[in-house]
């Protein structure tokens, strides 16, 4: 099984790579960068200022068809669905699609204050979630588990950042 990773308005190279061989070591298979065309203006919420996160992932979907393995889209604009104020990230429930946003996930962004390693770290606690949900796992009540739900970036930095022992059992019979 391969994981994508399809970068759409992302311009930080270096995380991306750093995902990408944190992806290869904990999941033991290839990661490549794939490239979509995403038309991200009819995304576009001029009301909210936002971009609908489910749009990426039909589009992705339409592009994606001849691809076996997961794709997780990264985007540095801001999404939403409609039922939320915003969204870190979304993803198919037992499907082969999501995306992550690290719009909110930038410390700055909370205090103006830059941190490369705590923005890594939520980042990854976001794929690895979204990816959790692409291979069926649901929100865990366990704190530590990084499938814990995340409202608020708060939560985010509160939750674990690996898989607890039942996600962990339930993820390899996936």
């Amino acid at each position: 099984m391969n994981l994508y990773l399809a970068p759409v308005v992302f311009s930080n190279t270096q995380l991306l790579d750093r995902i990408m061989g944190t992806l290869q070591q904990t999941f033991k298979t290839q990661v490549d960068k794939i490239f979509l065309s995403i038309d991200t203006d009819s995304l576009y919420s001029f009301e909210r200022r936002q971009y609908f996160s489910t749009g990426f992932i039909e589009q992705s979907t339409a592009q994606t068809t001849n691809i076996s393995g997961k794709i997780i889209l990264v985007t540095e604009l801001d999404i939403y669905v409609p039922v939320l104020t915003f969204l870190f990230g979304e993803a198919q429930l037992k499907g082969k699609h999501s995306i992550v946003s690290v719009f909110r996930l930038h410390e700055e962004f909370y205090s103006g204050v830059t941190n490369n390693e705590l923005l890594f770290a939520r980042t990854i606690k976001e794929v690895y979630h979204e990816l959790g949900h692409n291979f069926g796992l649901i929100h865990c009540h366990d704190w530590d588990c990084v499938m814990h739900s995340s409202n608020s970036i708060e939560e985010v930095d509160l939750k674990g950042i690996t898989y607890c022992k039942n996600c962990r059992t339930l993820l390899n019979k996936s």
